[in-house]
C-alpha cells in the first residue's frame, strides 16, 4: 500500500512539472499527507463537544491524513449500537454501557478512562417527599436510562442500604423523559447524572438523597471499536492526548470550563458551575484494576439476568494494559 500511495505522489508530481506548476506547489504536493483517513466520533454533549468546538483535534490529525465526522447522541447506550453496526470508531460513555455492548457482540475497545467521578450521579427526589433515606424506595417508582451508569449504581445503592434491585419499580426512562415524569410526579425518584442532576435541583429545587460516594467508582470510559483501535494506534494516542490536555485545562480553568459546558448543554451558566465542582479531573490509560471494575459490574449484571451471557472483559483491551 505505502509503495502504490509512493507511486502514485511521485506520477503527480511529474505531471504537475510537466503542466508547469511552480516548484513550491509541486513541494506541496509532495508534502501532503501519505493516507486519507477518516475518524467518526460519537460524542454527548460535554467534553468531547468542547474539543470539537475547539478545532485542536482536527489540527493535531491532519499532519496524519486523518480527518473527522462529528455524531452528537443522546446517551452512551445509543453511541455503542452504533459502534456495534460499524458507525461510529470512537466515543465517551460511562461504567454500564460498554458491558451491555460487549455481552451484544459489539467489538468494543476500552482506550482510556477517567479518575472516579461519584459525585456527578444521584439519586433525586422531590423537596417535598416524604422519601427521606434509601431504605424508603422500596416499593417506590424509581426511573433511570437503562444500561446507563446509574443503572448499576442504583444496584450497588439499594444492596448497600439493604434492598434487592427488585424491591423497587424501575422505570426506564431517558434523561428528558425522566424529568418530565419527575416534575409531574408520576415517579418518587430520578437516579441521574450531571448536567441533568444540577439542572433539576436549580430549577425544580430537587432534593438530593443520595450520590454515588461511597458505592460505586463511576469513572468515564473512552471506548474504540478493537479493529479501529489496533490498525490506527497513532490517531487513538493523539485522540487521548488532546482529551487529557483539555481535562488537565479544565481542572485550573473551572470556571471557563463551567462557562463552555453550560453554553454546549444550553443550559444556565449555575448549572456548569455545579457540575465541574462535582467534577473529579484526570484521564488515563487502562490498567487491569481498572477492567477488574467493569468485571464486577458484569457480573452483577449477569445475576440480575441483566446480560444475556458471561463476559470477559479483558477481551475489550485494546492494547498490552498495565
Amino acid at each position: 500500500m505505502t509503495h502504490n500511495v509512493s507511486t502514485q505522489r511521485r506520477r503527480l508530481i511529474q505531471a504537475a512539472a510537466a503542466a508547469g506548476l511552480a516548484l513550491p506547489a509541486i513541494a506541496s504536493l509532495a508534502q501532503a499527507p501519505a493516507a486519507n483517513r477518516l475518524l467518526r466520533i460519537g460524542h454527548q454533549k460535554g467534553y468531547l463537544s468542547v474539543l470539537k468546538g475547539r478545532g485542536t483535534l482536527e489540527k493535531r490529525l491532519a499532519p496524519l491524513g486523518v480527518s473527522i465526522k462529528w455524531t452528537e447522541f443522546t446517551a452512551g447506550p445509543v453511541q455503542l449500537e452504533a459502534l456495534n453496526v460499524g458507525s461510529i470508531d470512537f466515543g465517551d460513555v460511562g461504567e454500564a454501557p460498554p458491558i451491555f455492548a460487549q455481552a451484544a457482540g459489539a467489538p468494543l475497545a476500552y482506550v482510556a478512562a477517567t479518575v472516579p467521578r461519584p459525585q456527578t450521579e444521584a439519586v433525586l427526589v422531590p423537596k417535598a417527599s416524604a422519601i427521606r433515606s434509601v431504605a424508603d424506595l422500596k416499593g417506590r417508582k424509581v426511573a433511570l436510562n437503562k444500561g446507563s451508569n446509574v443503572h448499576y449504581f442504583l444496584v450497588k445503592l439499594l444492596e448497600k442500604h439493604g434492598l434487592a434491585y427488585g424491591d423497587v419499580q424501575a422505570v426506564f426512562l431517558p434523561p428528558a423523559d425522566a424529568r418530565a415524569a419527575f416534575e409531574k410526579n408520576a415517579i418518587d425518584a430520578w437516579v441521574i447524572w450531571d448536567p441533568f442532576r444540577a439542572s433539576a435541583e436549580l430549577a425544580l429545587d430537587a432534593r438530593l438523597l443520595a450520590d454515588a460516594r461511597d458505592v460505586v467508582n463511576n469513572r468515564g470510559y473512552y471506548f474504540s471499536s478493537l479493529p479501529y483501535a489496533q490498525k490506527n494506534q497513532d490517531v487513538i494516542k493523539l485522540l487521548i492526548e488532546e482529551i487529557n490536555q483539555l481535562d488537565q485545562w479544565g481542572a485550573a480553568h473551572k470556571s471557563d470550563l463551567a462557562a463552555e459546558l453550560a453554553q454546549v448543554w444550553g443550559l444556565p451558566r449555575a448549572v456548569g458551575e455545579a457540575a465541574v465542582s462535582r467534577t473529579a479531573f484526570g484521564v488515563g490509560p487502562i490498567t487491569k484494576a481498572i477492567l477488574a471494575e467493569q468485571q464486577q459490574i458484569a457480573d452483577t449484571f449477569l445475576a440480575l439476568k441483566l446480560i444475556p451471557k458471561k463476559i470477559n472483559v479483558l477481551e475489550a483491551a485494546a492494547a498490552g494494559i498495565a
